[in-house]
C-alpha cells in the first residue's frame, strides 16, 4: 500500500525540482526526504526518480504516480470537508494568505464578518505573494489564499489547486502631474505608455506578478521600461511618483484614498483579477466556504465582483 505522506513528498518534488527545496518547504531534513522517497520507490516496485546533476527528475512511472497522487489528495480534501461539515460549528485555525492591497482594503472587514458569523474560527493571515501561494497551499502552510492575475500575466494552471473568482479592478498609469498626457483606450493604451518610454519607471520587485505586469505591458507598447526603483508597496510607489522619480502602473486598490495633486492617474484598459485559491477538493470545506462568503460581503462597492 502506498503511503499518502510519501505521495505528497513526490508531488512536491515534481513541482520544486530538488530534494533540498522540498525539505525546506516542508521543514524536513534533505536526508529524511530522500529516505522517504526511497521507501516509496520500494513500495512502488520500480524506479520513480533519476538524478541529473544536482536536480532529481521523475521517471515516467514517477510522473504517472504524481497524477494519481493529485487525485488521491483531492479525494482526501473532500473527505475532510465532509467530516468538518458533519461536526458542525466551525472552530480552530484557518491559515489565510493575502497580498498587501487586499490585506489592507478587504481582509479586515472580511475577518470581522467571519468573527460575527463563526466566533469559534481562528483566522491567521500571512501576507504572501501570489507567485508563492501554490507551493504554500500544497505544502499545507495555507488553507486558503487570495491571488491575482493581470491581462498580461495570466495565472498559470497549478496542479492540486482550485480557484473561485472574487473581483476585478481597473489599472491606472500614475505619472507626476506635470508629465500627464491625455488619451487612453484600445490602441490608446499603447500610445500612452509609449509617451513615457524614455522616462524612468517604478515597478515591483523582480519575481512578482506585479513586476511582470508592468514589463509586459511596456513590451506590448513596443519598448522595455528603464526601471529606476523597485518597490512592492503601492503607497510608496505613489510617493515616489509624486516626487518626480518616475511613472508606474498601479491597481485600483493601490490608489484607494490617494488624493495627492502631484500625481496624475489615467485609467488603462487592462485589469487585475483576484481569485480565492485553495487545495482541490476543499471548495466545500465549511471554513474555506465561510471565508469566501465573508470576503464577498466585505467587497468595497467600487470593485467589480465576480462569482456571486
Amino acid at each position: 500500500m502506498l503511503d499518502v505522506r510519501r505521495l505528497r513528498l513526490l508531488r512536491e518534488l515534481a513541482h520544486r525540482g530538488t530534494i533540498a527545496a522540498v525539505a525546506e518547504a516542508l521543514s524536513f531534513s534533505p536526508s529524511a526526504v530522500s529516505q522517504q522517497l526511497s521507501v516509496l520507490e520500494r513500495e512502488a516496485g520500480l524506479p520513480l526518480l533519476e538524478r541529473t546533476g544536482r536536480r532529481v527528475r521523475l521517471t515516467p512511472a514517477g510522473q504517472n504516480l504524481v497524477r494519481h497522487a493529485d487525485a488521491v489528495l483531492e479525494l482526501l480534501e473532500r473527505a475532510d470537508a465532509e467530516l468538518a461539515e458533519a461536526r458542525g460549528g466551525l472552530a480552530g485555525a484557518l491559515r489565510i494568505g493575502s497580498f498587501p492591497t487586499a490585506t489592507r482594503a478587504i481582509v479586515p472587514a472580511a475577518l470581522a464578518e467571519l468573527a460575527r458569523r463563526h466566533p469559534g474560527l481562528e483566522p491567521m493571515v500571512s501576507e504572501t505573494d501570489p507567485a508563492a501561494v501554490a507551493h504554500a497551499l500544497r505544502a499545507g502552510d495555507l488553507d486558503v489564499a487570495l491571488i491575482h492575475a493581470y491581462d498580461f500575466v495570466p495565472a498559470p494552471e497549478e496542479p492540486g489547486l482550485a480557484t473561485e473568482p472574487l473581483y476585478r479592478e481597473a489599472m491606472y498609469l500614475a505619472t507626476p502631474a506635470q508629465w500627464t498626457c491625455a488619451g487612453v483606450g484600445g490602441a490608446g493604451q499603447r500610445a500612452l505608455l509609449r509617451t513615457h518610454a524614455d522616462e524612468p519607471w517604478i515597478t515591483a520587485t523582480p519575481g512578482t506578478l506585479c513586476h511582470a505586469m508592468t514589463v509586459r505591458a511596456c513590451e506590448d507598447a513596443g519598448f522595455m521600461p528603464r526601471i529606476r526603483h523597485q518597490v512592492d508597496e503601492f503607497a510608496t510607489v505613489l510617493a515616489l511618483v509624486a516626487a518626480g522619480q518616475g511613472v508606474a502602473v498601479v491597481p485600483q486598490l493601490g490608489i484607494t484614498g490617494h488624493a495627492d495633486p502631484a500625481v496624475a492617474l489615467t485609467r488603462l484598459v487592462m485589469e487585475r483579477r483576484t481569485n480565492v485559491a485553495f487545495r482541490s477538493g476543499a471548495a466545500a470545506h465549511p471554513a474555506v466556504a465561510a471565508f469566501g462568503a465573508a470576503l464577498r460581503a466585505a467587497l468595497p462597492s467600487e470593485l467589480s465582483g465576480e462569482g456571486g
